[in-house]
């Protein structure tokens, strides 16, 4: 009978090669392989190697301390290709400082070039991308000065007179995965993980280039005890697998908690037991942002305001059961953990892999999709990935904003020191912050204004004390809050002058109900 081979994590970690590229699979600390990691970092810490290496991820991999800051070191990683930073305060050090190369690219299209690479292809096409920063006519998605005078990842191709993106191959030297428990053989099930991920896409494009799959897994069980159906990767794919010693540390379902079934789906939590969220500006604008809301709709939450706030609220107005909530995680329905948390949720009704999650954000398109709001420019253009040196990146930001059939941005309208009060049906600015966020031309191009306005997308930023839509001429001012003073807390605070609605209406005052529900009523499609 076929014997998986089980190894160390130290003898793992031998198995990495200077100059090697190594894929990592997981969403914030969700399938981390921890114990891997950790004894990647101490044996570069003790010996120097592996050295400058290349580090492919698809998702944000940390919880702001561990995943895959342990491998942020210059000197044992060269080139990072990766698609968001937010919550790796050592990875945007690093980036911001010029002490590794970094590419970004949207994160549904590594995570779905895996599973080109893996079919045979040199890459993948796609409209994602174009007339953003990871154009190479562009930035090129190169988020440093160390990195502007490499190779470019990505082409401009074309095809039947119509432009489209190619992401170029990667070829995959090591890949790390993580599962619940293997049996003898190496068959790996990720039963108890609260994400499906793009696992098995990611082991056959490193079978493809004859790359080394390492697994770390919680529980060994005999062969023929596990469900073929349950298997998410055969053990014939994976070379060495890694037994954790310390569970409650290094394989936990999540940062914030070591177990929880109900973010599998093997139990549901009485909904009332699910906490409102409490009463702030962030609370205010999701309110805001949920009138948007129609009945029937499937919509997406993006990280910061519309993951944290957005589907509480939902839950707590009662209507979660007559929308579909879903985040690119690739889950649908329930309520989501946010924050370091992000992309997971109870009371599921549904889940499936990453990369086939954004085959939808990237073809039919959300009906609805929230995101948060860095800058917005002049003509409609936003960015949510570079805020000065501090790079973020796309996460899936990119992949579901150009093919959505409608974005509400959310977010406050300055960043850094603002204060309010929501008292009386008005809102008091107590301290105005210290940055713009309305400005001429922002500072990347994450989301392309004009080429929204030219395919009539369906566009909204909410803000705390103002409402704007895209129109065909620009941006156009449709609402402020009750008790904002137009020309000094809204006009006199932007880079440029927007449009003003001839309709031009004060926010609804249920919006400022501080305790129980504010009356959401969805609309009719």
């Amino acid at each position: 009978m076929l014997k998986a081979n089980f190894i160390t994590a130290d003898e793992a970690a031998l198995r990495i090669p200077d100059e090697a590229t190594l894929c990592t699979i997981g969403m914030t600390l969700v399938s981390a392989s921890e114990s891997i990691l950790k004894a990647i970092e101490t044996r570069f810490e003790t010996t120097g190697h592996p050295a400058d290496i290349t580090l492919v991820h698809s998702c944000g991999q940390s919880d702001r301390k561990d995943g895959i800051q342990h491998l942020a070191h210059e000197g044992l990683v060269k080139r990072i290709i990766g698609s968001h930073w937010g919550l790796q305060p050592r990875w945007m050090e690093m980036i911001a400082d010029s002490q590794v190369e970094a590419y970004c690219l949207p994160q549904g299209q590594i995570a779905q070039l895996y599973r080109s690479m893996a079919c045979g292809l040199p890459g993948k096409m796609s409209k994602v991308g174009l007339g953003t920063f990871i154009d190479p006519r562009i930035e090129g998605g190169k988020m440093n000065e160390r990195t502007k005078p490499l190779p470019d990842l990505v082409d401009i191709i074309q095809y039947e007179g119509e432009e489209y993106m190619f992401y170029r191959q990667i070829p995959l030297n090591v890949v790390l995965i993580r599962g619940t428990v293997c049996d003898e053989m190496g068959n790996l099930t990720t039963t108890e993980e609260a994400m499906k991920l793009e696992v098995l896409p990611a082991v056959l494009a490193a079978k493809r280039y004859g790359g080394r799959v390492i697994a770390q897994v919680r529980q060994v069980v005999q062969t023929g005890t596990i469900n073929p159906k349950d298997v998410t990767v055969p053990g014939v794919f994976i070379d060495d697998i890694v037994v954790c010693e310390n569970p409650m540390e290094d394989h936990r379902q999540t940062s914030s908690w070591y177990f929880d079934p109900s973010y599998c789906g093997q139990i549901r939590v009485p909904q009332g037991n699910i906490p409102p969220a409490p009463f702030n500006e962030r609370k205010f604008i999701a309110r805001r942002g949920a009138q948007e809301l129609y009945r029937g709709a499937v919509i997406n939450l993006g990280t910061g305001i519309p993951n944290d706030m957005v589907g509480k609220v939902c839950n707590e107005e009662g209507v979660s059961d007559d929308i579909m909530i879903t985040v690119e995680s690739g889950i649908y329905g329930g309520v989501q953990a946010g924050g370091i948390d992000f992309g997971i949720g109870q009371n599921l009704c549904a889940m499936i892999g990453h990369h086939e999650q954004m085959d939808y954000y990237n073809g039919a398109g959300v009906d609805i999709t929230y995101m948060g709001l860095g800058e917005l420019g002049e003509d409609g253009s936003v960015n949510s990935t570079k805020m000065g040196s501090r790079c973020t990146g796309a996460g899936g930001f990119i992949d579901i904003t150009q093919n959505a059939k409608k974005i509400v941005f959310l977010g406050t309208f300055t960043a850094s020191g603002a204060k309010y009060e929501f008292k009386d049906g008005k809102l008091t600015i107590l301290q105005e912050g210290k940055i713009r966020k309305m400005v001429k031309k922002v500072a990347q191009l994450s989301f392309n204004g004009p080429m929204a306005r030219k395919k009539k997308q369906e566009v909204l930023v909410v803000t705390e004390r103002a409402v704007f839509e895209l129109c065909e001429e620009g941006v156009r001012l449709t609402e402020i809050a009750p008790g904002i003073d137009l020309q000094t807390q809204v006009l006199d605070r932007m880079d440029f002058r927007p449009l003003i609605s001839e309709n031009l209406k004060e926010m609804d005052v249920s919006l400022f109900i501080a305790d129980g529900p504010f009356g959401l009523t969805l609309k009719e499609k």
